[in-house]
């Protein structure tokens, strides 16, 4: 996951202004809401006054907007055809979900809760979803206690639900309802666990292993301060409905969103991993090249001297292409930007 700038891309017709389908979709889902909140409640007292058992509630509005063909462009657009979660190429494997950060129509755990469906056609609320990010399905879930690639195949056996479906756990006390006067203000002071890539700096909650000798695609959650120690073993981490057990010196928000997402599923471990081991490859390939275009350099012989700046400029296009795989259109970018960043810290002089 990185950070995307939602303004990079303009918001879709079809959700904006007074006149547009959103809106109008809106009214109706207003009135919707409004009528079965007061029948559910009669219907609620009525059956408590009998003692009976409590009446399912309606289901939900049947927003259809927000999968206009026009907003899965423009969602497509500002993250490159990624999943906003996992940075994996969706078309490559299944259509897009076009998905709602907070749930459109109930919250899991909040019976009280009816859904933010104020937020259904909202521009700010859609994220471009692979599915295994953002529906409920058994994964695979490495669960190693060390870094080792064997500790991973070894331990890769436990079969959970994950993916975010209508989970959206807060800060306690500071859910929004939408029912005061100004929902935006509740939403301004709702404090998510989940990581939003365009309202947060995944950067600073989500921490990618970096070994140079065993490459492995785990991304842990960040340490508060640098001196405190990461959050293997994996089986440490809170499971999606206990924030409250996150180990104190890592980020809450980075642990949950790992579970929710699934972040951390075998086959999106296994396919970080074969792009570390790319990246080792290249970056031991690049020392090996840059260390003879430097023997040349100060080689006796004068035609060994003048092949050494071909070498070395070799060196420095293989080094250009691991940036471009830092970019933000690049798969798993995140990593490669922490691996990236790793690497030229250590290749970075001693200070004196």
């Amino acid at each position: 996951m990185r950070r995307v700038d939602r303004k990079g891309v303009a918001p879709p017709k079809a959700l904006t202004g007074d006149a547009s389908a959103a809106a109008g979709e809106m009214r109706k889902a207003a009135a919707y809401v409004a009528k079965a909140r007061s029948d559910y409640e009669a219907a609620r007292q009525a059956a408590e006054q009998a003692g009976k058992p409590r009446p399912r509630r309606p289901r939900s509005y049947g927003f259809k907007v927000y999968k206009d063909d026009g907003t899965r462009r423009a969602l497509e657009t500002l993250f490159g055809g990624k999943c906003a979660y996992c940075e994996t190429f969706y078309a490559s494997q299944a259509p897009v979900d076009v998905e709602h950060f907070r749930p459109k129509g109930e919250v899991e755990g909040d019976e009280e809760h009816w859904g933010y469906w104020w937020l259904a056609a909202s521009w700010d609320n859609l994220l471009p979803s692979c599915i295994d990010c953002n529906r409920r399905r058994y994964q695979i879930l490495p669960v190693p206690q060390t870094a080792s690639l064997d500790d991973l195949r070894q331990s890769a056996h436990e079969n959970r639900r994950v993916g975010k479906a209508n989970a959206f756990p807060v800060e306690p006390g500071t859910r929004a309802y939408g029912t005061s006067d100004d929902p935006q203000a509740e939403i301004v002071r709702e404090r998510p666990y989940l990581l939003d890539p365009c309202h947060d700096d995944p950067d600073e909650h989500l921490e990618f292993l970096v070994d140079w000798d065993q490459p492995l695609g785990l991304v842990l959650p960040r340490a508060r301060t640098p001196d405190q120690p990461d959050a293997l073993p994996l089986r440490n981490l809170a499971p999606v409905d206990d924030p409250a057990a996150v180990p104190p010196h890592v980020s809450a928000r980075g642990a949950v969103s790992i579970q929710v997402y699934g972040l951390n599923r075998l086959g999106l471990v296994q396919a970080r991993t074969a792009l570390l081991r790319q990246l080792e490859l290249r970056r031991l390939m690049i020392l090996d090249v840059l260390a003879l275009g430097q023997r040349l350099a100060d080689a006796r012989s004068k035609a060994a001297r003048d092949a050494a700046p071909a070498v070395l400029q070799l060196g420095e296009r293989m080094l250009a292409e691991i940036i471009d795989m830092s970019q933000p259109g690049a798969p798993y970018s995140a990593m490669v930007r922490q691996w990236l960043r790793r690497w030229l810290d250590e290749l970075k002089p001693p200070s004196t």
